[in-house]
């Protein structure tokens, strides 16, 4: 087995290879307390600015050195973009003649130039903080001209469950902990030697991805060196840092980071390298629905207007929309790129192109549509067009090349174009495109990096589903081409409509959902999309469902309303502004409002990670249909596992038909969740199999004591934690379910078995994971909670560990050190956010990692944990949960003071009172009430009935506000 110095070496040789030079740490002219290596700085701005003195690149450094200094870890990522600006935007000063303001070139980016850069490779850097107690050791840093733009946590395999995750998160605590080493960086990475992820400052570890190297399979060390080498050459972090990192701001209004994934690299410069290079003039890319399209055009974008070659050019965004109110748009709007505009209507389009307008549009397909003359001959006009099929529609494309006669024109899609759209492939694709795509990520390939959700259906009983022979002799002629037009002449002439409206059908249907939804996804705090027939359906499904939840703020309809002359839907109409407000509700765990009702609207280019399920009762099939489940592929956090389609249709009976494209691959996106419940007993016995002999009825430490013995070592216990997280993902997915009854009793055996011998510390994050909540619930249900010792026993426990020796034998060593340890474990995690109590953690580790080695005999094992548990309940003192309420209440209190005034009087105490009492009484009731779905859901209700209704405060900030002090003090 490789040692984490090992695994430094090779990736070091490696780097040499590729043009990174190594200096030992201890050879760098830097001080501890500097982030720059100042002499190769200065050394740089002299090499790259010949005309500056000294005294200028000094100058230049002290300003590069105030914006490292000045940040705070709350707002590193703002630094951080301030860094970039002044590398590239603000990089002017007053060095020329007369004081003129010159730009400093602090990097080579010209292919010609590269050499004049310096790029060094070192590790275990140390950087300590003026004035402040201890440092922090890096293991990989890599500079480009004394400047630290890469930082790489490299982890031993000491054990199987030791991963990636485990250096991203060391990475994740040095941005706190050291934030100014994280100013100037592009990016960060971390390796166990066997896989290799990187990712932006402040990035959750959801959002780290891999960077593949044809020919090399994950999970061997060739793999993490190839994909080190491949992504991390100097020339591509220059690129990195140029042209690939976008800074934007999210819908709670904070600045996040974003920098590309490996496919979104390769196809914005193969649509660069094109235009650079003026032939072919066109190409075709298929990048499956969810995996970052939008973004792809938005690095290309951003790539094409910098290139000074290309002489300012005019970069068009088309989109496939009727309005313009799509996941492109609010991406290029969110990110913070200079020069955009939009073209809302044909004569805004030719206004801006009879200006010559150098910038950024963003317009849709249909402008085009009326246009009958050319508008622009330039050469340096390059289109983008999402989701390209769809410019079959009245020729579109031709209308298109007709008015921009010489632009370049490039097709993008998230659906596989068959061979029968000839006008496809003729107006994007190049004959040079071998397989007619000049970029390509499949559905696989965005399942194997995690860039995307598997995605699962769920048949419904048979007397739900719509007649299916009516239904296909009835709609013999429907595809996803027909105009809405076309579609609405199509159903008068059938009685699908009738089909699908029956008020009994629609009452048995929206039961169904409701029990569903409240069973299935409600529990895990995701949210869900029913898609029906059409407009007079969102409203008689709107109505039913409220009445089966019991409130009407559960839903909402999100629909086109044009054409209602007799203001038959006019209670649901919605603006842009209204629509946009109420889907950033959609996305709010926080918020009461849980399932959207659709029949066209959102079915693309809506972006909401927290739609899990979708109820589907209205047929579509090919591109439609893909585009709409694809909704709910999008990744979100360790609760959602899959996207999920609960189908009334009936559609996927005939996977083969309903996604008939000529790449068969497509018909594997989605699969039949029933074979998810199939494999679920030789999961369990799998799973079971790790406790030969031991009797699962024996409850408490005595049983728990058996099961581990069956797992005596670290290794054998991470083979355990892999094959039970299998279970526990198939689990959540199928559950609840009538078939699983018969397993419940071993599922929920294990699970305790799982969470004793779970490291106390994050150590193997990816397999020893935080139970699903409906697993969670179920624990809860059906399991008496084993004590962890009261104030009083655990302190009892701790005698003397010196006096140990002639008391006690090896044998009933092993057994007291099992009880405490046990207990241990389960007062460690009550504490599991105090960093004091997370060092004693770490310490527990040790020890049973120690005594799993037979470095220790139990006996020592026993001292050291009395020892470890001695300090724990020492620390526990220190810990005053009554100080913790009077913060809590002192927090609402001041609260409730602000928007006191004589319009509306508030008895401050009074409410404090109310909601400290109700928390309290959930908090003793439910030891990790904040840990669960339910536990928080209660918290919440209890909260919103208090301010709602008791004392009518219905203003959501107010909410949020009193809500974030309860978790954070209760």
């Amino acid at each position: 087995m490789f040692s984490e110095a090992d695994i430094e070496e090779m990736f070091i040789a490696r780097a040499r290879e590729i043009g990174w030079e190594y200096v030992p740490v201890a050879e760098m002219p830097r001080k501890a307390d500097a982030v720059m290596v100042d002499i190769w700085v200065k050394e740089a701005i002299l090499r790259l600015n010949p005309k500056l003195t000294s005294d200028h690149a000094e100058q230049v450094i002290h300003s590069l050195r105030a914006a490292i200094l000045a940040v705070q870890p709350h707002d590193l990522v703002a630094a951080n973009e301030q860094f970039r600006d002044l590398v590239f935007e603000r990089n002017t000063y007053p060095f020329g003649p007369d004081g003129e303001y010159i730009p400093v070139r602090l990097f080579a980016e010209d292919p010609n130039e590269l050499h004049l850069n310096r790029c060094v490779i070192t590790n275990q850097w140390n950087y300590q903080r003026a004035n402040h107690d201890g440092g922090k050791r890096l293991d990989i840093v890599m500079l480009i001209n004394g400047i630290p733009l890469v930082i790489g946590e490299l982890k031993s395999p000491v054990r199987d469950c030791v991963s990636w995750a485990d250096g991203a998160q060391d990475i994740r605590s040095y941005e706190q902990s050291i934030p100014q080493m994280f100013v100037p960086n592009i990016l960060s990475f971390a390796s166990e030697g066997k896989t290799f992820r990187y990712g932006s400052i402040n990035a959750p570890l959801t959002k780290w991805g891999p960077w593949h190297e044809d020919g090399h399979k994950e999970g061997k060390l060739e793999y993490a060196v190839n994909s080190f080498c491949s992504m991390l050459r100097p020339d591509r972090m220059i690129d990195f840092m140029r042209y690939f990192s976008i800074y934007a701001t999210d819908k709670k209004h904070r600045k996040i980071k974003v920098i590309c994934r490996y496919q979104q690299y390769e196809g914005a410069n193969a649509i660069v390298k094109r235009v650079l290079t003026g032939y072919p003039k066109q190409g075709l890319i298929w990048h499956f629905q969810g995996s970052g399209k939008s973004l792809l055009m938005v690095f290309a974008a951003q790539k094409l207007r910098m290139k000074k070659e290309l002489h300012s050019p005019t970069v068009i965004i088309v989109d496939d929309r009727i309005d313009l109110e799509t996941q492109i748009t609010a991406d290029f709007m969110s990110a913070d790129i200079p020069n955009l505009a939009s073209a809302g209507s044909k004569d805004e389009l030719i206004a801006f192109l009879n200006a010559d307008q150098r910038k950024i549009l963003i317009t849709t397909i249909f402008k085009f549509g009326d246009v009958t003359e050319k508008l622009s001959d330039r050469s340096n006009i390059i289109l983008m067009v999402d989701e390209a099929h769809r410019t079959q529609e009245g020729n579109l494309g031709e209308k298109m090349r007709m008015a921009l006669p010489n632009a370049f024109f490039f097709g993008l899609t998230g659906t596989p174009i068959n061979k029968l759209e000839r006008n496809t492939f003729a107006n994007f694709g190049a004959k040079e495109d071998k397989s007619g795509y000049m970029s390509k990520y499949s559905f696989s390939d965005s399942i194997r990096d995690g860039a995307t959700l598997k995605l699962e259906f769920q048949p419904v009983p048979v007397e739900l589903k719509i007649d299916k022979t009516t239904l296909d002799k009835e709609f013999a002629e429907l595809t996803d081409q027909i105009t809405d037009e076309e579609r609405s002449t199509l159903v008068r002439k059938t009685n699908a409509e009738a089909l699908f409206s029956a008020p009994d059908r629609i009452r048995k249907v929206c039961a169904h959902i409701v029990n569903h939804f409240l069973t299935s996804i409600d529990p895990t705090g995701l949210k869900a999309q029913v898609v029906v027939y059409n407009r007079d359906c969102c409203v008689k499904y709107k109505k039913e469902l409220d009445a089966h939840l019991g409130t009407t703020e559960a839903t909402a309809i999100v629909m086109h309303t044009d054409g209602d002359k007799s203001d038959v839907y006019k209670e649901h109409k919605l603006d842009r502004d209204s629509e946009a407000k109420l889907l950033d509700r959609f996305r709010d765990p926080q918020d009461p409002l849980k399932i959207v009702i659709v029949t066209s609207k959102l079915l693309t280019g809506f972006d909401a990670p927290i739609l899990q399920c979708m109820y589907l009762d209205k047929p579509m099939r090919d591109h439609t249909l893909l585009q709409a489940i694809c909704r709910t592929n999008r990744v979100y956090d360790e609760r959602k596992t899959c996207g999920l389609v609960v189908d009334y249709v009936g559609i996927f009976d005939d996977v083969a038909k309903a996604l008939a494209f000529d790449d068969e691959t497509i018909r594997k996106v989605i699969s039949n969740i029933n074979e998810i419940l199939k494999k679920i007993p030789e999961l369990i016995a799998k799973c079971l199999d790790y406790f030969p002999g031991v009797d699962r009825s024996v409850g408490g430490f005595e049983g728990l004591s058996a099961a581990q013995e069956c797992l005596p070592d670290n290794a054998t216990k991470d083979r355990f934690a892999a094959d039970f997280l299998v279970l526990t993902k198939a689990w959540d997915i199928v559950s609840p379910d009538p078939n699983l009854e018969i397993f419940k009793d071993d599922y929920v055996w294990l699970c305790q078995v799982y969470n004793s011998v779970k490291p106390v510390s994050q150590l193997g994050s990816l397999i020893w994971k935080v139970l699903g909540a409906k697993t969670i619930e179920l624990v809860h249900r059906h399991v008496t909670t084993i004590d962890i010792g009261s104030d009083e026993e655990l302190p009892n426990l701790v005698i003397d560990p010196h006096v140990l020796d002639n008391l006690i034998s090896e044998a009933d060593a092993k057994k007291k050190g099992k009880k405490i340890e046990i207990m241990l474990i389960a007062r460690l995690r009550k504490h599991a956010n105090n960093p004091k109590f997370k060092a004693f953690a770490e310490k527990l580790e040790e020890l049973r990692e120690r005594l799993a080695q037979e470095l220790i005999t139990s006996i020592d094992f026993l001292k050291s944990l009395l020892t470890l548990a001695k300090d724990v309940v020492e620390a526990e003192k220190e810990v005053e949960p009554e100080d913790k309420r009077a913060k809590a209440k002192a927090a609402l209190t001041e609260l409730f003071q602000s928007i006191k005034n004589p319009e509306t009087p508030v008895i401050v105490e009074r409410i404090v009172n109310d909601i400290d009492s109700q928390i309290v009484e959930i908090v003793r009731r439910f030891s990790d009430a904040f840990n669960t779905v339910s536990g928080r859901r209660e918290i919440q209700q209890r909260l919103r009935s208090t301010l709602y209704i008791k004392y009518k405060i219905k203003d959501k900030d107010v909410f949020e506000k009193a809500y974030s002090y309860i978790e954070q003090y209760y």
